[in-house]
């Protein structure tokens, strides 16, 4: 299975040294790539849905034309771990073996990347930085795969 973490950033990660320890967890189960695309400024000059129409574009030539879209937005769906699991499990048996995360800027993303999404989900109604929801998603992807797998991680 290859899965591509694609997010909108303007900083590298607080967290490097936990998120490179999930990368090397999850290596047994997938091939994992996390890409960063440069934040756009915001200014007075571009309204909010212009920035977010740049960035979209950005993330558009990011995304593998043949893998299931999985969209990180507030307003998704809410999944328990085990849920998430069964996800990620169908996704892997029955939608191919390619999933690429997209996680937006702080302005969000734009409805080209919405509307290209397989499945949009939510980690909370609260905000995270954008560094955390990663370290939170590669956490996540590893608990799922110790979920299939029957590890005793999970408990």
């Amino acid at each position: 299975m290859k899965i591509k973490i694609i997010t909108i950033s303007k900083t590298k990660s607080a967290y490097s040294d936990l998120e490179n320890e999930f990368l090397k967890r999850l290596q047994k189960y997938a091939k994992i790539e996390v890409l960063n695309i440069k934040e756009e400024p915001i200014t007075k000059n571009r309204s909010h849905d212009d920035i977010k129409a740049i960035e979209g574009e950005k993330l558009v030539s990011k995304i593998d034309q043949d893998a299931f879209i999985v969209v990180l937005d507030d307003k998704g769906k809410q999944f328990t771990s085990q849920e998430f699991a069964k996800q990620i499990e169908q996704i892997r048996d029955f939608k191919g073996a390619k999933i690429n995360f997209i996680i937006g800027g702080p302005l969000g993303l734009s409805g080209e990347i919405l509307g290209r999404a397989n499945l949009v989900i939510s980690f909370s109604h609260m905000t995270f930085t954008h560094q955390m929801i990663r370290l939170l998603l590669l956490e996540q992807l590893y608990r799922a795969f110790e979920i299939l797998k029957g590890t005793g991680y999970h408990k």
